[in-house]
């Protein structure tokens, strides 16, 4: 039995000629080998390369590119010499502006596929995008002994392997994290219990707002000094020497950390002990500042995040009179600047983890004129006593599986305006069409670049209740 599955499971050694003629979803190159589909890592549209078989499925074959035979226009050289092995990037060989290109063109296709929706029936938002590199502010590091690597690996994994990357910086993690990648890779190889720990956790938040002064015009400058965060995962209690050893670190480098020795209600911090468990982020535009737990969600991108924020909330052209609600709000990300410019906003989130954290973000802001309720936001609304609200407009920030299963719930609650931010074109566009058949339209959409150098794309979209169906 181990033998068939060995045979047929065998790869041929040999790299293949390919020529190029499109990109998935993915990023991924396009090919053909003898009528079968292949996709290959690190490839681009229009060009001829070698590329090596990584795996065989029954309708797909796996390469990554070997040698370039032709070079697209859009092809860069990386700024990472990791770039083709690390699984912490899939584009960095592609130009930035062509990046954000292909994430719009993948909203675009997905909209005319599933909601019939063809360019140009419906306004293209401005691309928002922010920093290249040194934007990443939560992170999973994965950690492991080697020997003969010399000590441990700390960093994310490689392409299509359980391997760690060798590394010792990283282009896209915010400097104050890049910059403890080899310091903790020694660290770790000294400590007896260096074996117990699989993961750690990165946590970003700011300290203080900063002046903005020197911000170029139409951006929004990063508050303050950035506060460093770690989670360190233990499988089996550390002694007292490691632990001494961790304190030592953070002093030294002047980060916090965290032990999390079980599940998520286990995180504790270990230093500082003084002080509440606790960073913070900013949004200057609306002189705000949040608080939150280094293993609650926040957006990982904050330039991005600020942007998309102030982008939503011109769509949604508020006044003092509105009534907003917005869905899947977890700690208030938009809940509080909605709250600084209308009436009144209600914040329904799954967790209840996460109401509690927005109502002390909303007292952090002394905002009298927003309300936190948890709800299962995958089941029926309509007897939620906070339903029953005159809401005039709506925000939706669903997870990547979407809103489907309430959306025409959402729609008979008669909101004028809905703005829907999405993490997924996929189940956007599904839900587009939803929002169609309940007697709305789609009358913007686009897309900004949260996480640059990856395939992710993230949107938003514009429904404005028709007229005739008020």
């Amino acid at each position: 039995m181990s033998r068939r599955r060995t045979r047929r499971n065998k790869l041929p050694s040999e790299p293949v000629e390919l020529d190029i003629t499109s990109l998935s979803h993915e990023g991924r190159g396009i090919a053909h080998i003898e009528g079968k589909v292949a996709f290959v890592d690190g490839a681009l549209a229009g060009e001829k390369l070698s590329a090596a078989y990584v795996r065989r499925r029954g309708k797909f074959d796996e390469l990554r590119a070997v040698e370039l035979l032709s070079r697209a226009d859009d092809r860069i050289d990386p700024v990472c010499q990791l770039a083709g092995k690390c699984g912490g990037c899939s584009l960095q060989h592609m130009n930035p502006d062509a990046q954000i290109d292909f994430k719009q063109s993948v909203l675009l296709e997905q909209l005319q596929r599933s909601a019939g929706l063809q360019a140009g029936s419906f306004e293209l938002l401005p691309l928002l995008k922010d920093a290249q590199y040194h934007y990443r502010r939560k992170a999973r590091l994965a950690v492991r002994m080697v020997t003969k690597k010399g000590g441990a690996l700390v960093g994310f994994r490689e392409k299509y392997s359980n391997f760690i990357t060798e590394m010792d910086d990283c282009k896209v993690l915010v400097e104050e994290v890049a910059c403890l990648i080899k310091p903790l890779r020694d660290l770790i190889s000294k400590l007896g219990g260096a074996l117990l720990i699989p993961q750690i956790e990165v946590a970003v938040g700011e300290q203080s707002v900063g002046d903005q002064s020197n911000a170029a015009e139409g951006e929004i400058a990063i508050a303050g000094k950035l506060q460093v965060a770690l989670i360190f995962r233990h499988l089996k209690a550390l002694n007292e020497d490691d632990l001494k050893s961790l304190r030592g670190f953070a002093e030294e480098h002047s980060i916090e950390i965290y032990l999390q020795p079980g599940g998520m209600d286990t995180v504790h911090k270990i230093y500082p002990i003084e002080g509440e468990e606790r960073l913070y982020y900013h949004l200057p535009e609306f002189d705000l500042r949040f608080s939150f737990h280094p293993t609650d969600f926040t957006q990982i991108n904050a330039g991005i995040n600020r942007k998309i924020i102030s982008k939503a909330l011109s769509l949604l052209d508020l006044n003092k009179d509105d009534v907003v609600l917005d869905l899947f709000c977890g700690l208030g990300n938009f809940t509080l600047p909605l709250a600084s410019r209308c009436k009144q906003v209600i914040g329904v989130e799954g967790s209840e983890e996460m109401v509690k954290r927005g109502s002390e973000n909303a007292a952090l802001n002394n905002l009298k004129n927003v309300s936190f309720y948890a709800a299962d936001l995958f089941q029926s609304i309509e007897d939620k006593l906070w339903s029953s609200e005159n809401f005039t407009k709506i925000v939706l920030d669903p997870p990547r599986s979407g809103a489907i299963e309430i959306i025409h719930q959402i729609a008979k609650l008669g909101a004028e305006k809905i703005v829907y931010i999405s993490c997924n074109p996929a189940t956007l566009a599904r839900d587009t069409a939803e929002f169609i058949k309940t007697g709305y339209t789609l009358k913007s959409a686009g897309v900004m670049d949260m996480f640059p150098h990856t395939s992710h794309v993230e949107s938003m979209a514009e429904f404005v209740k028709d007229k005739k169906s008020k």
